[in-house]
């Protein structure tokens, strides 16, 4: 018999070339041949890859290629791909790259559909709603809404200053069309923060398409594009604040008695000082200003274009995660994500800056569902609802705490892993590098456009997108169920793979981005903008969808949930609501003259902390 020759540098076979497999049995001659070319090595490493696929096949389980960070040390064992063996136990499919070859298990899960190409696996629904097509967004005026040559007053004047990051200054832009036309005044564009946290010199004409935003908005609000003149000097602004959440009345109260005697009015810090609930013309109103009067200027939108095609030539369908892993947002937090002692001190010299900030139980934020998703735990739960590992992935991130050795688990398992650093050039991208709001636009974009986009946080940026996926046709936006999600993470070294995937995928029910998913008045506008989603009905007329029931969850014949009783877990800094006359206490109007009072720029005055809702706000 004709004895095989093995290879020194012994690799995954292919599917014909058994001649190269090192687990194959050899005769005296041919290991003692083996051995003295630096066999044994190999092939005690691929035996060592071969039990290691044993283990993670009878268990089903994606193991990872690297020990991890991502996962508290207490948590359950969990099966791992051996860091120093990398060879695959059987043939890689064909068409992968060398790093899948090297690094991603082969799990076989029997619940899925066949492997194929570019991530799609058959299953419609992981990529799209079937439900999408019969809702779309409305937000056209009614015949009672005036146009503003008719309701604008003269000598009233609104001037607002935002703040935050990009996404925290958006909803404050939006907010301020609508308070404007609440109080019939003329709005001057919107200042943006450049002294906060993210501490981006960038002006409102160097994000968004300014005339584009003063005429599209033309009928519904008057906006000019500098503070209004007397005498050929610029009028001296009334500075003042009003509470959060403050509803229409609270302005009709509070701002408009000051502005009848003072004419200019300035708001600082402006950001959800609008109520949530407002009548249908003010909402849809929002929706003009956030889904179409804001767009961005052509040298951020024709980059972030050519990033989307760059992704579409990859792949016809990608995903889009915004991962907000920073070592403030973990600070702030208060979790524990597995780091060890130097995790620990780390974190906690970073929450020595706010002295306000109490000390939370990292378990019990974990419990409640208060804690990021980690790097790995998002992208287990993206291939426990189906999504595989040849599927293309955009992350949307700013600097990641710990680093590679963080994020390495998930590229295990998604190897097709990108960001706008990889997608663009350093000669496309150097012009934005110093403005953390351009650099935010370009994902937002792409995150927009995504086939299906997921946040491991409920953050700005989270809650907008999400509400204008819904707004564009329900495009499938993942919200996670952390709270649900928390005791599968933990408990999964116990359990199978089928096991744990089922699991996920019942507690990700009615948080996949279906329509009435959410129903209205649920929730933040900017996330579920009901009053702007309308359905089609079976014939063909167009009404709004109403749901009453808010307090009790129901199912359709179609299985889609319409109300949820409470957003997946809480929202840290954009829930309160601060004296009278607001979202919480509409009916009082006794204190419509307290008027809170900004001091000059000049004068001294003890300076807040660093606003820690700044930190999370994007």
């Amino acid at each position: 018999m004709h004895r095989l020759k093995y290879p020194h540098a012994a690799g995954p076979p292919g599917p014909t070339d058994r001649r190269r497999h090192p687990l194959l049995p050899l005769g005296a001659a041919g290991r003692r041949r083996w051995a003295s070319r630096g066999g044994a090595a190999t092939r005690t490493a691929a035996t060592t890859a071969a039990r290691a696929a044993l283990r993670c096949r009878r268990q089903g389980w994606p193991c990872s290629s690297s020990p991890s960070r991502s996962s508290p040390s207490h948590s359950s064992p969990r099966l791992r791909w051996p860091t120093r063996a990398r060879a695959l136990p059987h043939p890689p499919p064909a068409g992968s790259s060398a790093a899948t070859r090297r690094t991603v298990p082969a799990a076989n899960w029997s619940w899925r559909a066949p492997r194929a190409a570019h991530g799609w696996t058959g299953q419609d629904g992981i990529w799209r709603s079937k439900l999408a097509s019969n809702f779309y967004g409305c937000s056209n005026s009614s015949s009672k809404f005036l146009d503003s040559r008719v309701t604008t007053q003269p000598d009233r004047y609104l001037i607002v200053v935002t703040n935050g990051g990009l996404n925290q200054q958006r909803t404050g832009i939006v907010d301020a069309v609508v308070a404007a036309r609440v109080l019939n005044a003329t709005l001057v564009v919107p200042k943006l923060d450049q002294t906060s946290f993210w501490k981006d010199s960038s002006n409102f004409s160097e994000i968004f398409d300014m005339d584009w935003f003063i005429s599209f908005l033309a009928k519904d609000v008057k906006i000019i594009k500098e503070p209004p003149e007397k005498g050929g000097k610029a009028m001296k602004p009334y500075k003042m604040r009003v509470p959060r959440k403050c509803t229409p009345r609270c302005y009709l109260n509070r701002v408009l008695p000051a502005m009848l005697k003072k004419h200019v009015i300035r708001m600082t810090k402006y950001d959800y000082r609008l109520s949530n609930k407002l009548d249908t013309d003010l909402q849809k109103l929002r929706c003009r200003v956030n889904y179409h009067a804001l767009r961005f200027t052509e040298p951020i939108q024709e980059l972030a274009e050519k990033l989307i095609q760059r992704m579409r030539e990859k792949s016809r369908y990608f995903i889009a995660l915004h991962l907000r892993f920073e070592p403030d947002m973990l600070a702030f937090s208060g979790c524990y994500y597995g780091g060890g002692e130097k995790e620990r001190r780390e974190l906690a010299a970073i929450r020595r800056r706010w002295r306000t900030l109490h000390i939370r139980d990292p378990e019990k934020g974990r419990r409640q569902g208060r804690c990021p998703l980690t790097p790995e735990e998002v992208g287990l739960m993206l291939r426990a609802l189906g999504y595989r590992n040849d599927a293309h992935i955009y992350v949307a991130s700013g600097e990641i705490y710990g680093g590679e050795d963080t994020l390495a688990p998930l590229k295990a398992l998604f190897p097709n892993f990108h960001t706008k650093e990889t997608l663009s050039s350093q000669e496309e991208l150097s012009p934005l590098l110093k403005f953390s709001s351009r650099m935010a636009a370009i994902d937002f974009i792409v995150c927009d456009e995504s086939d299906a986009f997921v946040a491991n946080n409920i953050g700005n940026m989270a809650k907008i997108l999400a509400g204008r996926r819904r707004y564009f046709g329900h495009k499938r936006t993942i919200r996670p169920n952390a709270k649900q999600l928390y005791p599968l993470f933990m408990k999964r070294g116990n359990m199978s793979w089928d096991v744990f995937a089922s699991q996920v995928r019942t507690v990700q029910k009615g948080y996949m981005g279906e329509p009435m998913e959410i129903a209205p008045g649920r929730g933040e506008f900017h996330s579920n903008p009901a009053a702007c989603i309308c359905e089609k009905t079976s014939s063909n007329s167009v009404v709004t969808k109403l749901i009453s029931r808010h307090n009790q969850e129901t199912v359709n014949d179609t299985g889609i949930r319409k109300t949820i009783d409470r957003p997946p877990y809480p929202v840290y800094t954009d829930e309160e609501a601060d004296g009278s006359d607001t979202e919480d206490d509409p009916d009082t109007s006794g204190r419509g003259e307290i008027i809170e009072i900004e001091p000059d720029e000049g004068s001294v005055f003890r300076q807040e902390e660093p606003e820690l809702e700044e930190i999370l706000s994007d």
